[in-house]
């Protein structure tokens, strides 16, 4: 699929889908990490596996990134809460603007995204005026703290622990960004599924010396974000403190 056409800020989103040939299971939002484009290679094959898996994939760019194409600059992301309102956005045009095929009515809308993308879709469903289609989240390698620092300070928990929506988190065991250990030792909230992804780095992809290849991490991420997407588990929510997790079992 040929690069999208440059974009600004103030521009409507351009966004890059991915359709399966079959009757598609649910329709998932991703956006991109921190340094790497919408169609970087890592995002370029997953949307081709998770199409496989029968979801509609729908990429944009947050602005920053966006701005790249048009100068070829490359630019700091900064601070990921600045993208909120940015992600926000993308929700809002895609379903009211004419990206939205009405063969999708009914479908389950989740958001999501590699790494920053993933984080700050996190953030976004701490929202309360996120629209109510959007009925979960799945992150490719959450950034749990900064690369070295994984003092109580520098973990990234909040958007977990006060997300509205379920949340799955792909997480390959020693990502820099928060490794199987470390992570394993945290009491994760009851909305968050972890799954890890065999010796896989922050990208999934394994060691030279592991039996696991870079395509068999991403299929098994695939498959686990889209069966999440095509049933995503519904937040039961009380008065108390505890959350409770029941399966949909009706797609």
């Amino acid at each position: 699929m040929s690069s999208p056409a440059p974009i600004t800020a103030d521009s409507p989103f351009d966004f890059l889908i991915n359709e399966p040939e079959t009757s598609p299971r649910a329709v998932l939002m991703l956006a991109h990490g921190a340094g790497a484009p919408m169609d970087a290679s890592f995002m370029e094959r997953i949307a081709s596996m998770l199409t496989e898996n029968g979801i509609v994939v729908v990429r944009f760019e947050f602005s920053y990134m966006a701005r790249r194409r048009v100068d070829g600059k490359r630019r700091p992301a900064g601070r990921a809460e600045r993208w909120t309102h940015h992600y926000f956005r993308a929700v809002e045009e895609l379903l009211a603007g004419e990206s939205w095929n009405k063969a999708w009515d009914g479908l389950p809308l989740l958001i999501g995204g590699k790494s920053m993308g993933g984080r700050v879709a996190a953030m976004l469903a701490c929202d309360e005026d996120l629209d109510l289609a959007v009925k979960g989240v799945v992150v490719l390698g959450y950034p749990f703290h900064p690369i070295g620092k994984s003092e109580p300070e520098d973990w990234r928990l909040e958007p977990l622990e006060k997300s509205l929506l379920p949340i799955l988190i792909c997480q390959g065991e020693r990502d820099d960004f928060g490794w199987w250990d470390e992570v394993d030792a945290i009491d994760l909230p009851p909305q968050v599924t972890l799954e890890w992804i065999t010796n896989g780095s922050h990208d999934l992809g394994p060691t030279g010396k592991s039996e696991a290849t870079m395509k068999s991490n991403l299929q098994h991420a695939a498959r686990l974000a889209a069966d999440f997407a095509a049933n995503p588990p519904i937040l039961e929510m009380d008065f108390g403190d505890d959350v409770v997790l029941e399966d949909d079992d009706e797609d």
